[in-house]
């Protein structure tokens, strides 16, 4: 992989995206006593939004007794519909909305705070509920007594499978101190409640599965919250765990908080915070993998040129980190170095020598501190954490060397270049990610682990996926990838760690931004998952809706049937399923549209005899209109009515046909490094970065979009003056 894209990719990660959020005052009830005192906050938040839909969060923050048991209800002051709810029950009565807790989040103790999501479709505006009511009383904002028309609250039974009823407290917020934060009880652990012994690396390794990133976080550069995240807290270690995860990976960028020589001595304040961290996550049951992370590229690196240096601050490090943690459990794991890379050498060749060197002072420094740290896990990596057979092999000669059972290796994963990061037309998961998923996959099994030594995957994800940067990767794609991934590591007996560094899990609300990502995930942890083609189906604003075919991709399910929220679709008035072809016939997608309104109208979710079920997005759209304009270099935006439909990616081209602007190897331009769809505003921005490689003259841009429309525009470069036109 491209080590300074995945680099930028994680900075991109740390940017916060801009929120509309709404903070009302609430009325509150209890169960308790006709007199208990009540009173609430809500927050609703619209976490994203593109044409026709958004995500919104909405957290109940309880501010009088105790209550168990809650109804929230408001008003769509817009006729907006939601239309994929989570960690709630929602139901619909024209604009009026009720939210109803699940089992697992009925309690609101006082000054807790509970949260649940959705998806939902506007057409026109998306203005924020002014009003709530919870439990039948209205906002006030005050601590008081429940009006005598308030319905009780009831206790509902929870499922065996539930977590636990009392929610997690949020994380604090930056400025809050990490230690002030509460002392959750330690969720049930799904792993063996004893370590395999030393000396069965595969059983340790496997036990770790799957695992989970702290990412942007200790690595930051030069502090935890440096990056944008929240104080790390035993909540959020409490809810992860919580989630079905059973091992993180905390990785530790130490260059801003060690000492001069010759003693390079860690930082008092930093060493006991990343202890405490460890601590807490290992009070949870985690198996706790830490690291040398950004340190890799401040100064390991430059080890060939400056051996001694280098080597002599590595090992102190290291001995210090050893020292520290001598006698702790064997659920903590080291890892050597993060994506080693190196400056001045002659090539990967030299380069893996010279990783060899510092992999293999690592475990003889270690395994010298004594105690624990005699037979404890020891994680190594590939030149760069890649997978390709050279690295491969050079990383087989350190295991040989070493002799040592308790040694695993390990590489990161974040798929087929064009499609992890949107460019050369790589939009969809199709053969070429498969094959370099499964090519990856198969190497380190058959170098590794068929060989009895255990492989950690330690970092996977996509490089451009982003919750602040929506629609560079398709979230039916996204999910098929992910289907894949977790499948294929299954049957090769890898350990893989998500890389989270904000954009899987809300570390402040602790929720998954999109649960339908997280049920995917969980599933391949254990089993496969139906998809299909696509979970978009397009329809045209005005004229007469056609049938609409998907392709299923059962993956050894088999097809169970149609829904939308509560409610089964019917086999033969609604649908019809023939082999691998799935047909929506016209009466359904004409009433599914409703009033064909721009943008997502509904969502079904096909269902399999296993596994996360498959939404489909029913979306009205026409073709796209663009306008002429004109700008600058620094400053261009193209006009652009999108009118429902959603943008896959440009291509740029000379008159001769051959490719303009960055990467000319290819006409397809890189999604959001190059140019950007902006919904709201109604434009797709060229950016200066495209500009910057575009010679003087005319260039023709083609524009594609998920409903399978392309246009063509126009724009002529002279200096720093741009022109646009559609013809």
């Amino acid at each position: 992989m491209n080590l300074q894209l995945l680099r930028r990719a994680r900075l991109w990660v740390s940017m916060v995206a801009g929120t509309l959020a709404v903070l009302l005052p609430a009325g509150m009830i209890t169960a308790v006593t006709a007199q208990a005192a009540t009173g609430c906050r809500v927050a609703y938040t619209v976490t994203s939004q593109w044409p026709g839909g958004f995500t919104a969060d909405v957290g109940i923050t309880n501010l009088g007794d105790p209550i168990n048991g809650w109804r929230l209800t408001w008003t769509f002051p817009s006729g907006q519909q939601v239309t994929q709810p989570w960690n709630s029950t929602i139901t619909s009565s024209g604009a009026q909305v009720t939210a109803v807790n699940a089992s697992w989040n009925a309690a609101i103790a006082t000054s807790a705070t509970v949260s649940f999501g959705f998806n939902g479709s506007w057409s026109g505006a998306n203005t924020a509920p002014s009003t709530f009511t919870l439990n039948g009383v209205t906002c006030t904002g005050n601590v008081g007594s429940p009006s005598p028309s308030a319905s009780p609250s009831r206790s509902p039974s929870p499922s065996p499978s539930a977590s636990p009823s009392r929610s997690p407290s949020p994380s604090p917020s930056p400025s809050a101190s990490p230690s002030s934060s509460p002392s959750p009880s330690p969720s049930p652990s799904p792993s063996p409640s004893v370590s395999p012994p030393p000396g069965d690396a595969m059983a340790r390794v496997a036990a770790m599965q799957p695992g989970w990133n702290l990412g942007n976080t200790f690595d930051a550069i030069p502090d935890e919250t440096s990056w944008g995240n929240p104080p790390t807290t035993q909540a959020m270690l409490h809810y992860v765990r919580s989630q079905g995860y059973n091992s993180i990976r905390i990785p530790i960028t130490w260059n801003d908080h060690q000492g001069p020589a010759p003693d390079y001595t860690l930082d008092a304040a930093w060493l006991s915070r990343v202890r405490q961290v460890i601590d807490w996550s290992l009070a949870e049951g985690f198996y706790v993998m830490i690291n040398l992370h950004h340190d890799s590229w401040e100064w390991i690196n430059g080890y060939p040129g400056d051996r001694t240096n280098v080597m002599n601050r590595y090992n102190a490090l290291w001995r210090q980190l050893a020292g520290t943690f001598r006698d702790y459990s064997q659920k903590l794991v080291f890892e050597s170095i993060n994506e080693p890379q190196f400056t001045g050498t002659s090539g990967d060749s030299e380069s893996d020598q010279v990783l060899n060197e510092l992999n293999t002072a690592f475990v003889r420094l270690v395994r010298a501190s004594g105690g624990g740290n005699a037979t404890r896990l020891l994680v190594l990596p590939t030149l760069y954490t890649s997978s390709e057979q050279a690295r491969l092999d050079a990383l087989t000669g350190t295991f040989n060397q070493l002799h040592d059972p308790n040694l695993a290796a390990t590489v990161h994963f974040y798929g087929w270049w064009p499609f992890s990061a949107n460019i050369a037309g790589g939009t969809r998961y199709d053969t070429n990610v498969e094959s370099d998923l499964v090519g990856g996959f198969d190497r380190v099994y058959n170098t590794f682990v068929s060989r009895g030594i255990p492989v950690i995957i330690g970092e996977w994800a996509l490089l451009a996926y982003d919750y602040t940067r929506p629609g560079i990767i398709e979230r039916g794609e996204f999910l098929k990838y992910i289907e894949a991934v977790g499948y294929n590591a299954r049957i090769r007996k890898l350990t893989t760690m998500l890389w989270d560094a904000g954009s899987f899990l809300e570390r402040n609300a602790l929720r998954w931004r999109d649960q339908g990502i997280y049920e995917m995930m969980k599933a391949s942890w254990t089993m496969r998952s139906g998809t299909a083609s696509s979970d978009q189906v397009y329809l045209p604003r005005s004229g007469t809706i056609s049938a609409k075919t998907l392709t299923l991709n059962l993956n050894g399910t088999s097809f169970q049937g149609l829904r939308q929220g509560g409610t089964n679709l019917t086999n033969g008035a609604d649908y019809t399923v023939s082999g691998n072809t799935l047909t929506l016939t016209a009466a359904a997608l004409t009433r599914l549209a409703g009033n064909r309104a721009y943008g997502v109208n509904a969502t079904i979710e096909a269902r399999f005899s296993q596994g996360a079920p498959w939404q489909i997005s029913i979306i009205t759209a026409d073709p796209p209109t663009q306008a002429a304009t004109s700008g600058t270099t620094s400053s261009f935006s193209i006009p652009t009515q999108f009118r429902g439909d959603q943008l896959a990616t440009m291509e740029a081209k000379y008159a001769d046909g051959s490719p303009a602007g960055p990467a000319n190897w290819t006409t397809y331009k890189e999604f959001w490094a190059t140019f950007q769809p902006d919904y709201t505003a109604n434009t797709i921005i060229l950016k200066p970065e495209f500009f910057a490689e575009v010679n003087d003259g005319r260039v023709t841009l083609t524009f594609h979009f998920w409903s399978g429309t392309n246009i063509t525009y126009y724009i002529t470069k002279s200096g720093t003056n741009v022109t646009g036109s559609t013809t």
